[in-house]
């Protein structure tokens, strides 16, 4: 231990969110305080969108207001260890668990952290406070919406996937992180554990962390993974995976005739698919692998290929596309890509499950309802995309196209019927500009009192004026120029427009032409809409076999 850590413990700091756990309250509360009390402490670190504050200032100022709690050993543990490390927590964990493991070991830990860690370990386990920590930093991190940590959601959604998982299992993640999707699947007991992060603290907690809750048979290689395999001859039984988003860096120059590309080399911009191919690599015959994917990488063009390969040789069985909020740092879907590699030439998939939970809550259920699935056999993903985004495939399977086909034509006959109905019957009027000569400006009748410009259009406010009339004649070509600006932006209450002088009986007469004659280009507006989505339903119907042609061809 060092005098410098035992030093910054004095001047911990913390956030936000911290202050509002210490006093019970939600975040906004705090952000209240902040502007309602003169008095509440200075930011004494971080930026203006995050700031930090002296826990010690913190603690006084909600002694003197009133407003703090008792804070429980844990919090008080957290907050030393946050204002030691600041934003580097998986060191502080690492710190931490290593002390809990051997107490005579050197570690940079704040005197103040250690003794919390001895009353701690006093009133209870070392596999209680250690995985107390990971589940603290778990949340923070959600809370953040960063993507450093597998979510417990993530976790929930692999682990019910994964379903049974034998005790003498060998289970592979090779991007374990602080460990804790590869220490969630299976029973706890049995497995044999590996995994490889390339972040040394990381890989030292999970570590620890195994070795701490009990769990035997669990190794954590340092180093990265697609760059360099250290444990290129395993082939495990299940391999989880939650891999780096968006890498563009991930070593493809250097691994352009790598011999895990068995399905294709992945593009720059497809290190998801490299990593894909990675745990594939790495499944014994029979083996399975659950990948944590963007949804973004069921459609993108640049891994076509690849995804249509998965597809071709029968190894992807399902997909899944899991709830929005799922995974904290995702706001769209994320998909769980189910592979399993053959024993044999007989043993492939002949078709892919399509799993579509993206309506349900993402703390909801996971096993989905028959109109959540679609067994889609491969030749129906086999097309020029090989889009493999499960709503789109279960959306298609139960839909009934003949219906749809069926209804959206009763509604075009009915649209039809009615739009030479609705075509006002005129005559030959005066001539052109022959309804200039006697005009009243808008700006006259609303000074009157005969006109209110509400949000959308002028209204009449008098027995003496025709609001239809009114507006029939505001969109006339003289005033659509009169109303149009310079830079062609038309508005419909302009001002200097101007009206013919007309009694209230011949108003209504052009009013309700007016009137008709805007339901006329509704109608035709809603028949083009309707035409064009019965020629898209009955081109995909016809070429899916949904539908067929009728008798009369």
């Amino acid at each position: 231990m060092t005098d410098s850590a035992g030093s910054q413990a004095a001047g911990a700091l913390v956030t936000g969110s911290e202050i509002a756990r210490l006093a019970g309250v939600t975040r906004a509360a705090v952000s209240n305080w902040r502007r309602r009390y003169d008095d509440f402490p200075e930011p004494a670190g971080g930026g203006p969108n995050s700031p930090l504050f002296d826990l010690a200032e913190i603690r006084s100022w909600l002694e003197r207001q009133r407003k703090g709690q008792d804070v429980s050993e844990e919090v008080r543990l957290w907050q030393t260890l946050r204002g030691a490390y600041g934003d580097d927590m998986v060191t502080a964990l690492a710190d931490t668990a290593a002390h809990v493991d051997d107490p005579d070991a050197l570690t940079p830990l704040p005197e103040e952290a250690v003794r919390l860690v001895g009353r701690l370990l006093d009133r209870g386990s070392a596999a209680d406070l250690v995985t107390g920590l990971a589940e603290r930093f778990t949340d923070s991190v959600r809370r953040a919406a960063s993507d450093q940590v597998t979510t417990a959601r993530v976790v929930r959604a692999v682990r019910h996937f994964a379903g049974r998982v034998a005790k003498n299992a060998v289970v592979l993640d090779p991007a374990c992180g602080i460990g804790t999707l590869l220490l969630c699947v299976g029973p706890e007991r049995g497995p044999r554990r590996l995994g490889q992060e390339i972040d040394p603290d990381s890989a030292r907690f999970a570590q620890l962390r195994a070795d701490l809750t009990g769990r035997a048979g669990v190794e954590i290689a340092v180093g990265d993974s697609l760059r360099e395999d250290r444990l290129p001859e395993l082939k495990a039984d299940l391999v989880v995976c939650d891999p780096p988003v968006g890498d563009t860096d991930w070593g493809r120059e250097q691994l352009l005739l790598d011999r895990r590309w068995e399905l294709g080399t992945p593009s720059r911009a497809e290190s998801e698919l490299a990593w894909l191919q990675h745990a594939y690599a790495h499944t014994a015959p029979g083996g399975r692998v659950l990948m944590v994917m963007p949804a973004s990488v069921a459609y993108r063009k640049a891994g076509r290929r690849i995804r249509a390969e998965l597809v071709r040789r029968g190894i992807l069985t399902q997909v899944t596309a899991l709830a929005p909020g799922t995974a904290a740092s995702h706001a769209q879907p994320v998909h769980l890509w189910h592979l399993r590699r053959p024993t044999g030439p007989g043993d492939t998939a002949a078709a892919v499950r399509m799993v579509d939970l993206t309506a349900e809550d993402p703390d909801g259920p996971l096993e989905p309802g028959p109109a959540q699935t679609a067994e889609i056999a491969l030749i129906d993903l086999l097309d020029d995309t090989v889009d493999l985004t499960p709503g789109r495939h279960v959306e298609d399977s139960t839909r009934d196209f003949a219906a749809e086909y069926q209804e959206l034509r009763r509604q075009l006959d009915e649209r039809l019927a009615r739009l030479g109905l609705l075509l006002p019957a005129l005559t030959e009027g005066r001539g052109p500009g022959s309804l200039e000569g006697s005009t009243v400006s808008v700006a006259e009748l609303a000074r009157a009192g005969l006109v209110s410009h509400g949000a959308d259009e002028p209204v009449s406010t008098s027995e003496q004026l025709d609001t239809d009339y009114l507006r029939g004649f505001l969109r006339s070509s003289a005033n659509v120029r009169r109303s149009t600006s310079l830079s062609g932006t038309f508005r419909l209450d302009g001002r200097g427009a101007r009206v013919p002088q007309m009694d209230i009986d011949e108003q209504r007469r052009y009013g309700a032409a007016f009137r008709t004659l805007r339901e006329f280009e509704t109608c035709a507006r809603e028949i083009a809409d309707l035409t064009a989505r019965i020629a898209e339903l009955a081109g995909e119907g016809l070429g899916n076999g949904a539908l067929a042609p009728g008798a009369g061809g």
